[in-house]
């Protein structure tokens, strides 16, 4: 296992398509770019936000590989592999792993409504991972996958399955969760995270979160006001956290997954904001708030491909 331990602000990159619903490898690059030059500590790749159940599997690969290439190691990338095959999700760790990546992030199997495995399947799934790969697993906690990972059961895998490092919490009461998965799993647990577009922040940050997996909208104000906790400051990291959440709460309940594109749209970074069918695009007005807002708080996505 490395010996790295990752820290801060992880953004999802958005997968870019262009108007016809085809893979946007130029504007992939850009978006890329754009996070790397805002400061993030890495990115994470073909998560939920950036439409992964909408991606071909060859088309993983090719976009996989792509971006690690484009990175060059600047920054560490995590690939997300979830599956609900065990097969499957071991298969897709061990070649995000030779493509280059730090880590893989996985949520428990699950498949539509009601397909779920128990407590020792998802044990199972993720100990066949972990004997598939030498690098870091990151655990999602999240409510799209309708599993309920209690506290013992998280603890217990970061305990028992060395590379079960990290944990990403983005469900309700995501900063009680954290903080007692932190007490139960102790030293085992080398990266408590949250997500949900970094919306609660602040009160993770505060029960021991050390990472955070937003969007990739505003990561450089995202990183200032994990920067300045980190060292301390939480006034002062309170203050950028509070100048930005309007935007960041307009993300998260008006807009979802489209608000970074259309936002990169907007700044020039990317050709088109697409996304596929069928998810819609933002209503128009919904998007002239975004926008607006971004605009009032003078946000690095508008202006850096200026």
């Amino acid at each position: 296992m490395p010996e790295t331990t990752y820290a801060g602000v992880f953004p999802i990159a958005p997968t870019t398509f262009t108007d016809s619903g085809d893979l946007d490898l130029e504007g992939q690059k850009r978006a890329i770019d754009f996070m790397i030059d805002a400061g993030v500590n890495g990115i994470c790749i073909l998560a939920n936000y950036s439409e992964q159940f909408a991606i071909a599997d060859d088309e993983r690969e090719q976009l996989t590989a792509l971006i690690l290439d484009h990175v060059a190691g600047r920054v560490p990338i995590i690939v997300t592999t979830t599956h609900f095959s065990t097969r499957i999700a071991a298969e897709r760790s061990r070649r995000a792993q030779a493509a280059g990546a730090a880590m893989v992030m996985l949520m428990p199997p699950y498949h539509g409504a009601t397909i779920r495995a128990d407590d020792a399947g998802v044990a199972a799934y993720f100990s066949a991972v972990a004997d598939a790969i030498d690098i870091p697993i990151m655990i999602q906690d999240a409510p799209v996958s309708g599993v309920t990972l209690s506290v013992e059961l998280l603890a217990r895998l970061a305990r028992e399955i060395p590379q079960v490092s990290y944990i990403k919490a983005e469900m309700p009461g995501a900063a009680n969760k954290l903080r007692a998965l932190i007490e139960l799993a102790g030293d085992a647990l080398a990266g408590p995270f949250d997500g949900e577009e970094s919306i609660t922040l602040i009160p993770d940050l505060d029960a021991g979160a050390t990472g955070t997996m937003p969007s990739a909208m505003v990561p450089d104000a995202l990183r200032l006001v994990c920067d300045r906790y980190r060292i301390g400051q939480r006034d002062a990291a309170i203050a950028v956290y509070e100048r930005w959440l309007p935007l960041i709460n307009y993300e998260n309940k008006q807009c979802g997954l489209r608000a970074t594109k259309a936002l990169m749209a907007e700044g020039g970074i990317i050709a088109s904001e697409a996304v596929r069918h069928p998810t819609t695009p933002l209503h128009p007005g919904t998007r002239a708030g975004l926008v607006e807002l971004a605009h009032r708080l003078d946000a690095l996505i508008l202006r850096w491909a200026r």
